[in-house]
């Protein structure tokens, strides 16, 4: 059986670190480094504000065509990250949206595929107004 241990120390500062890339590279529009944060997969997805990206293709052609700049991000809430062993993980980032009186959700599933390490092979970003938060 796969040892499913949460959050060992090494695993989750590897994820995190390459969360915080991710994160440094959507503000630059460093194309790069958002591709291969990705897994190049059909099987891909990302659901972001203005997006629906179904497979590695479509979320590459948004990156591409998405203007550089500091996004909807405005400022952090909550940051979470649970590995589960030492090859999957999913980080959710809680976030002020710019400008406006919304909270953001961005989660991420990571795992560590053969050859190629740790990917997100499915990502989401929403937002709430807060209110029907408990």
């Amino acid at each position: 059986m796969t040892d499913m241990t949460p959050n060992l120390p090494d695993v989750v500062a590897e994820v995190r670190e390459r969360f915080e890339a991710y994160e440094t590279a959507l503000i630059e529009k460093d194309v790069e480094v958002l591709d291969a944060t990705f897994w190049n997969s059909p099987h891909t997805i990302r659901y972001a504000m203005a997006e629906h990206g179904y497979g590695f293709d479509e979320i590459h052609a948004h990156r591409v065509a998405r203007p550089p700049g500091p996004g909807i991000k405005e400022s952090r809430r909550r940051l979470e990250i649970l590995t589960l062993g030492r090859d999957y993980a999913v980080v959710n980032l809680e976030f002020k949206v710019r400008g406006k009186d919304l909270i953001g959700r961005q989660s991420q599933t990571w795992a560590r595929l053969p050859d190629v390490g740790w990917k997100v092979v499915g990502a989401h970003v929403s937002t709430t107004d807060g209110s029907s938060l408990w």
